[in-house]
């Protein structure tokens, strides 16, 4: 089973993730947590995600309102796009910080696989 990954974040949160959320609302929703973006370097930016609004949106910047907030290089996320366990690991070399919600971080997955279904 092969999904396709994003060139960049940019594509992923422009695009892939607002037209997942478009077309699983439920499953988004399902998640039911704000998460907050900010990948650094070429093809980066900032992000909020909202998957408690009805319907779930994803839009550019930093709305203040996270419940949980990514900071990672863009290298470093593309690794964790391709390969889920390289968050942890990620996080324990310091490569990957998360503020607010440890515990929503957990759910991030379940949040990808809405943004790129098989």
């Amino acid at each position: 089973m092969s999904v396709a990954l994003p060139k960049d974040a940019q594509e992923l949160f422009n695009v892939m993730v607002p037209s997942g959320l478009k077309q699983f609302p439920d499953k988004a929703r399902e998640v039911n947590a704000i998460y907050g973006f900010k990948i650094s370097g070429e093809g980066g930016g900032e992000w909020t995600v909202d998957l408690t609004a009805n319907p779930p949106t994803c839009d550019k910047g930093d709305t203040g309102k996270s419940q949980c907030m990514i900071e990672v290089a863009h290298d470093d996320f593309k690794t964790m796009l391709a390969d889920p366990n390289a968050g942890m690991q990620l996080y324990f070399q310091g490569k990957l910080r998360v503020s607010g919600d440890p515990m929503l971080a957990m759910k991030l997955q379940q949040f990808f696989e809405i943004a790129r279904p098989a």
